[in-house]
């Protein structure tokens, strides 16, 4: 899915959710333990739920490959049934890829020909030719990680050079030297507030994917405030918050109420701006 297109989504459904697939077998209603495949049984429903009220879809890799062999079996299920289902839907894969050039390569290979999917998230420690490899690709994206909202962000992201730039600043600036506006995404907190503004000085176009949303405390209205764009922007993510609103066998019927909550919240916030 190219920037185009992505933007032509956002303006028809009036949304910019993006619903994380944190899928974990211990929080999962207790009903779907007895399917074959209770992993894939639980995003299948979820994503024929919510799918009416967000644009992306994001499956976290680390709640897969806890299952080995079988948990990623359920990732591979959950994106066919995606592509399937809902062709329109960005997929993200988010892995927090990283390495040399030539096992990011493989990465690359990995989610973008053999699963096909449109955007992986990348750790960009080790520099430009760790990233480059998941650029060569038409209509994929990186989407690079700047500013989180954990705890430990301020280890190293907030910490100054002689010159006073932070480094989340140094990674935004510096790796607009490889990507660009139509390939690459960057990963900001919703728990950032007003560090939106900040983010914004050094990359006023690119799309934002914002985590922190609901269950971690940011605020969408924050958020759009400071960081949304023209063309929006960003890809809020809330995972919690919808997938594990509910325990029960209404499971998916709750989900679905919680997406359309926030589809609503960001119509009004699409509104100033389309």
């Amino acid at each position: 899915m190219n920037r185009k297109e992505l933007i032509e989504q956002i303006r028809s459904k009036k949304s910019f959710l993006c619903v994380g697939l944190d899928t974990d077998l211990k929080k999962i209603p207790q009903h779907l333990h007895t399917c074959e495949d209770p992993i894939f049984e639980f995003n299948k429903a979820i994503i024929d739920a919510t799918a009416p009220y967000c644009v992306s879809y994001k499956p976290n890799l680390a709640f897969y490959e806890a299952f080995g062999v079988k948990g990623m079996i359920s990732f591979e299920k959950t994106i066919h049934y995606l592509k399937t289902n809902y062709p329109k839907h960005f997929i993200i894969a988010d892995a927090k890829r990283g390495d040399i050039g030539n096992t990011s390569a493989m990465y690359a290979r990995t989610f973008f020909d053999e699963y096909d999917i449109d955007a992986l998230t990348v750790a960009p420690y080790m520099g430009e030719d760790s990233v480059v490899p998941f650029l060569n690709y038409k209509d994929k994206w990186v989407i690079l990680l700047a500013l989180t909202s954990n705890k430990g962000s301020h280890d190293f992201q907030m910490t100054t050079d002689t010159n006073g730039e932070r480094l989340f600043e140094k990674v935004l600036r510096t790796s607009q030297q490889w990507g660009n506006e139509d390939n690459m995404m960057y990963v900001v907190g919703a728990t950032q507030g007003e560090m939106f503004k900040d983010i914004r000085k050094v990359a006023p176009n690119h799309f934002l994917l914002v985590p922190g949303v609901g269950a971690q405390g940011g605020s969408l209205q924050e958020v759009c405030r400071y960081g949304m764009t023209e063309d929006c922007g960003l890809l809020v993510n809330s995972s919690r918050g919808i997938i594990y609103a509910s325990s029960g066998e209404d499971f998916a019927e709750v989900a679905a109420h919680k997406a359309a909550e926030l589809q609503k919240e960001m119509g009004k916030e699409l509104e100033k701006i389309l």
